[in-house]
């Protein structure tokens, strides 16, 4: 689907100096605390607000350097725009999807949205734009109703409000699935998923790497017009920078990362963090920047 001018508009925020994405993610929550405590106990403990200034360092550190910051709506806005700690040339994506999933009897993933946040309500918390993350199996028709109608809903939610949106999905191993299966199924239910997103609408999209060169072509020829980008997924950093060379080649139009930049750097003490972020996971940017460079300029 094309772009109408406004959309338009937010995508080349996104994409910064560039002519390609390079989004920093940090919308995670439940996967933040795991990295910033060990047990249960104090994880819960780790309040939002503590949160959001982690989700700020990253973006003070890494995010002005790229050119976007994507963050959850509940841990660093509103305040991080209306404290002034947003650059006012970083763009902001809002991630509309909550943390975690329900689960089906037949092991079926239905993903959920964080409660009263619309397209408007992201356009009230000063962002560029939103993302919504779904699960989906795409062999699988019956698992993907309760997905597919969440999808829906926020793709024409945003479409009348004319504010850009990026729509991610996530595929997972189906319960007595082996290992080998899923991994040889892989590809195809990345192209699938795929499919299904630009079915209804989809007008930006993040993926996981789908597994093949062939599979980014095959993406590429499938979206068209439509840009796709590929995400870290928490693989290390030296795979990933393998993994965004294939899919740049291959026709991707850029990288939404987070733990793979981030994931050993940030830290409850606030001077440690600052450390990391700075001679760790900047120079991992610079080098995915220059990935991107090579085949977008």
């Amino acid at each position: 689907m094309a772009m109408t001018t406004a959309e338009r508009r937010g995508y080349q925020l996104l994409c910064g100096d560039g002519r390609s994405m390079m989004v920093v993610a940090a919308d995670q929550r439940g996967g933040m605390r795991e990295v910033l405590a060990a047990t249960p106990e104090d994880r819960k403990a780790i309040s939002d607000r503590s949160l959001g200034e982690v989700k700020v360092a990253i973006t003070r550190n890494l995010a002005r350097h790229a050119g976007c910051i994507l963050v959850d709506p509940l841990c660093a806005v509103p305040w991080m725009v209306d404290d002034g700690l947003l650059p006012r040339d970083t763009a902001l994506l809002i991630g509309l999807d909550a943390s975690g999933f329900d689960t089906t009897p037949e092991g079926y993933r239905l993903s959920k949205l964080v409660p009263g946040v619309t397209a408007r309500k992201v356009r009230e918390m000063g962002a560029t734009g939103g993302k919504i993350m779904v699960y989906l199996r795409s062999d699988t028709p019956a698992a993907n109703d309760h997905n597919i109608a969440l999808l829906r809903q926020v793709i024409q939610d945003f479409a009348a409000e004319d504010l850009v949106l990026v729509t991610e999905f996530l595929t997972y191993a189906l319960p007595g699935e082996s290992p080998e299966a899923y991994k040889a199924a892989f590809p195809a239910l990345i192209e699938g998923g795929s499919r299904i997103c630009l079915d209804l609408g989809a007008v930006i999209l993040k993926i996981p790497f789908p597994g093949t060169a062939q599979a980014c072509a095959n993406i590429t020829t499938m979206c068209g017009d439509v840009p796709w980008a590929v995400l870290s997924a928490g693989v290390d950093h030296a795979t990933f920078l393998g993994q965004v060379e294939t899919a740049m080649a291959n026709g991707a139009s850029g990288v939404i990362a987070g733990r793979s930049l981030w994931k050993d750097c940030i830290h409850l003490d606030a001077r440690e963090m600052e450390q990391r972020l700075t001679t760790r996971a900047l120079p991992r940017l610079r080098e995915l920047q220059a990935v991107i460079a090579k085949y977008r300029g």
